[in-house]
This record gives structure tokens, sequence and C-alpha cells, in this order.
């Protein structure tokens, strides 16, 4: 089979496969807004396929195991960009956020050396993904033995492998939607959702006119079943969609539903049947779960996932997720470990606002557990950790508490979680329960509030959240700070600027 080129576009982001019997490369662009410059961004050899072919004509059996390692560089020698030519690797959005909050660029922000990403492939690994921020390459492999191997080499500074699997072929089937009356005439504008945004004083941002428009969410999660085609999210904006796990989903439409509910409590637009806390924001869905393993590898699909956020110029993302415990158990989290500095994900997700972008994050549903405490991310510095709420105002008793090891105030904030209003993956309106929708339902209004405040920065936005919730004077390790209030977080907004 000859090489050929495949062009695929999504709003305005292009991604060129060059393909051959072995490998893919995968490039990926951003068109300008004039649709005539072409940026170039994140260039990188995103995965190669193994051919079974040449172990059919060896005579060798296929192998049943693969292994995924997190290779550490020493350093970005040999790189072509330079700090002095941003645009080469980040979009003019991406730019203007930072420009706006008055960040600047460092070393953490140029990519990883292609030079070393090709001494790694010289070794017969696979690159199927690498962290910028952090230096690191995501390397598949069957050999278990590649961890000597890569150690070798003068570019590495430390090696960890992070999963193993077997390697077997994925079928995913989609959920049936069901059909929905409408609604009565009489019903709410939010529907059954009003109060998921009452619990939060959201609805006099709304009132005002500020309803998400111009923002854009990230959504992490482990699937978006049928949100492509649920009737009651028909009118989202969705920017695109992109999946970092590895190996590769053949349909984030066709797993979890989880994602789906959480972009519908914040995207849903729907009056009399659903709105969502930010109806008029847009959306990128990105797949950062890998739902039948827990392992370390999803901290570097997440990791990846953020990048990618920050590239296109993304301003808040939402998460939904988080660990302590996987199936090694050697790569079990202990509560010591829970200081923002010691999990990989906790890493990125403490860089965040340094890039200029905000994180919400579930906080955790192990409250009623042995383990009690928040995950990982939900530990990370300069971020909004969510616990959930009953309609009654109470905590749930399953929302994870803090604080962080190193004695911040965790949850940060409190939001409706117990049950919130989500539409499933049948395309129903319906209750869950969980932090996760806590997270999303708050996060709508974060973009609201910033939107009516373009002028702050996500830790002076994060912070009027948190000095305005119901216990900000007195924060504890079951509420934060409290249940948010954001008609004051915007009352407060406002004031700070006359001054």
């Amino acid at each position: 089979m000859s090489d050929f080129l495949i062009i695929r576009t999504y709003h305005k982001v292009k991604t060129l496969y060059l393909c051959s019997k072995s490998k893919i490369y995968c490039t990926t662009y951003i068109i300008s807004s004039d649709m005539k410059k072409v940026l170039f961004l994140l260039p990188l050899l995103v995965f190669c396929l193994s051919s079974g072919a040449a172990f059919a004509q060896s005579g060798k059996a296929k192998p049943t195991r693969e292994h995924l390692y997190r290779v550490y560089l020493t350093d970005k020698a040999g790189t072509p960009y330079s700090l002095n030519k941003p645009e080469a690797f980040l979009s003019k959005k991406a730019l203007e956020r930072r420009s706006r909050q008055q960040l600047t660029l460092n070393d953490t922000d140029l990519p990883v050396s292609p030079k070393y990403v090709k001494a790694v492939e010289k070794k017969g690994m696979k690159v199927v993904g690498c962290s910028k921020w952090q230096n690191t390459l995501l390397v598949a492999t069957t050999d278990s033995a590649a961890a000597e191997q890569l150690t070798a080499l003068s570019c590495v500074k430390e090696v960890k492998r992070v999963h193993s699997y077997n390697i077997k072929e994925q079928k995913l089937t989609r959920t049936t939607l069901k059909t929905t009356d409408r609604a009565a005439v009489d019903t709410p504008y939010y529907g059954k959702a009003q109060a998921n945004i009452t619990t939060i004083n959201g609805i006099p941002l709304h009132e005002a006119g500020y309803r998400g428009k111009g923002m854009t969410i990230a959504i992490f999660d482990g699937g978006f079943m049928n949100a492509d085609v649920i009737p009651l999210l028909n009118n989202v904006s969705v920017l695109g969609t992109r999946d970092f796990v590895y190996p590769r989903s053949e349909d984030i439409f066709a797993e979890t539903d989880h994602g789906t509910m959480v972009l519908a409590c914040m995207g849903a637009n729907q009056p009399g049947r659903i709105v969502g806390t930010a109806p008029e924001a847009s959306f990128y869905l990105l797949h950062t779960e890998e739902g039948p393993y827990e392992s370390w590898a999803e901290e570097d699909f997440w990791t990846m996932a953020a990048e990618y956020a920050d590239s296109l110029g993304v301003d808040i993302i939402n998460s939904s997720l988080g660990y302590n415990t996987f199936d090694d158990k050697t790569q079990n989290y202990r509560r010591q470990d829970l200081n923002g500095r010691t999990a990989f994900i906790s890493r990125t997700a403490s860089m965040l606002a340094d890039k200029g972008m905000l994180l919400c994050n579930s906080a955790g549903n192990s409250g009623s557990g042995t383990w009690k405490k928040i995950g990982v991310p939900a530990d990370a510095t300069d971020i909004l950790a969510v616990g959930a709420l009953t309609p009654k105002r109470n905590n749930a008793s399953f929302s994870s508490v803090g604080p962080s090891h190193d004695g911040r105030v965790k949850p940060d904030v409190m939001s409706l979680g117990a049950p919130a209003t989500v539409i499933g993956g049948n395309g129903a309106v319906q209750g869950a329960n969980g932090t996760s929708f806590a997270s999303p339902v708050l996060c709508g209004m974060v973009a609201c509030l910033w939107q009516a405040l373009p002028h702050l920065t996500a830790r002076q936005i994060m912070a009027l959240v948190r000095q305005t919730a119901n216990h900000a004077d007195d924060p504890d390790n079951v509420f934060g700070y409290g249940i948010a209030d954001f008609e004051k977080a915007l009352q407060a907004g406002r004031n700070a600027a006359t001054r």
C-alpha cells in the first residue's frame, strides 16, 4: 500500500494524516479567522499502528498485551520553536487570552523536542502523545522490558510504566433514544433544571444577559453517548471533539453518557424543558477517561487534553473526574499525596491558572466510604473543586471532604448534585447524583460571571466565587467556602471595579 494523505476539517481545526503500511503521522493545524493563514500547531507523531501482516509473515504470534510508559525528558534541546514566535504553537485566541490576563509565556509552553521523539521512535516504540508542560512522552509498546531501553537514552531522565492492558477489538453500541413528550405549558422556563441554577443564585445573571455567550468551555470526560443526535441538545454549540485515550475510541458518542449529562447541565437550551447554566457558551468535547480501566495513563490523557484546550484558547475546563485507586494497586495514592504536587494530573491542573484557564473539578464521591477525601486533581492549587448539595442545601453524604494534605480548604465551593437535573444518553431528562454534576452546574455559571467581568483573571474569578459563598467567613472541610452565590459574586466584582 502506497502512502496517501487524508485531510479532516472540523470547525477550523484541520488534521492531516499521512498514512503508510505501518504508521499514521498526524499533524494538527488551526486555521485563522480570515481562513487564509494557516498556523502550524503541535507537530507530533500522535500514534503509530503496528502491522499485523508483519507478524503473520514472520510466523510469530501477534502480541496480546501492550504497555504504556511515561517518559520524562531531560530538556527541550533542539526544539525548532521559540517563545518569540508563539503563534507557531498557540492559536491567536490562546495568545489573546493570556495577553488579557497579562500572563507571559515560559519554557513549559515550548513543544517537546522532535529530536527526542525520533530518538524514542528509533527504539521501536510508538509515541502516542506528549506533554510540553511537563516535558514527557507517552510511549506504547508490546515490549515489557522497554523501560531499560528508554532509560539508556541520554535525553531520558526517568521512565514510569503507567498502564498495561490486553489488546482486544473494541465493540461499541449506542443507547437507543427515547421519545419524549413536549413539556406542559406551565412548566418553568428552566424546566426540571430550575433547582440547578436557583441553588447557586444564577438566574439574575441570565436575566442581565449573561448566559455564557463568547465563552468557550472544554469538557473532559469518559464519553458523550448520543450527544450528537439527542434532540434536546441539538442547539448546543459544539465547536469540536477529540479523543486523547489510547487506544483511540471508534466513536466517543457511543461511550458512556457521563459526559452527555455533564454537557446538559451547562449547555442545554430548551426553554420549558431543560435549560443549563451556560446555554449560550460553546463547547469542546474531549475524551480523556478510559472506561474499562483505572490507570496513571488517564492522567497523561487528561494532561494532553489540557494543553490542547490551551492551544485552542479555551477559557474554562470542566473535569468531572477524579482518581485515587487504580487497577495496579501500587499506583494508589495516599492521603499525604493530596498536596497538588504529587499526582501528575494535579501538577498539570495547578498550572492552568498560569495559562489563563479556569478549572472546575468534581470533589469526588467518597464521602460515605472509607477514603472520604477528595481525589486528584481536586487537590490542585488555583482551581475550583466542587462538592455536592441536596435540594435542602445540605451536603450530600457521598460528597468528598477536605482539606488537602497541605492544609488548603477543600472542597472550594458547593453546588446542587444530589440530584442535579441532566439529560441521559437515551435523550431523556432525569436526575443524577454526584459531584460530577455539581461541578458543571457551577462551571456554567462561572462562564456567565466571567462573561460579565471579562477584565478579571482566572484567579480573580475563582476568588470572587469563594469570597461570596455563604461560609466564606468560616470555611470548613465539608462545605469549603460554602454554597456559591453568583448574584453576590457579580455585585462584588462590579463594586471592586468602581473603587
